[in-house]
């Protein structure tokens, strides 16, 4: 009976070490999937990561020009406003000579001055 019985553990032991190569195998190959997985989603983060930085520096350069462009346009409407007021107080330089020479009256060069300034 004793071989009976260290048949039956025997039987038992094979089994049970068929079951654990099984679960070895199978753990191994989940652990390729994973990082099959792990690869594939490294791959696609990297790449995502690469069209964003692309889009941040086309995003970054059209700000820059636009930047450029309204400073270049503040620029001209002050360059404008300086001239425009230099026009004006040399308009006005004339008027008072005009007025000197009673050219125009006082009532009129206070009206042209007046019309001036407020555009100043």
């Amino acid at each position: 009976m004793a071989t009976k019985k260290g048949g039956y553990i025997g039987k038992f032991l094979k089994k049970a070490d068929r079951a654990i190569q099984e679960g070895v195998r199978k753990a191994d190959e989940s652990l390729e999937k994973a990082a099959e997985f792990g690869s594939m989603t490294a791959k696609q983060a990297a790449k995502t990561s690469k069209e964003l930085r692309k889009q941040a520096k086309k995003e970054k350069e059209a700000l820059q020009r636009k930047g450029i462009e309204k400073i270049n346009k503040g620029l001209d409407t002050a360059k404008k406003a300086t001239s425009n007021t230099q026009d004006d107080l040399e308009i006005l330089k004339r008027l008072g000579k005009l007025r000197k020479a009673e050219i125009i009256t006082e009532k009129e060069f206070q009206e042209k001055k007046k019309k001036i300034l407020g555009r100043v």
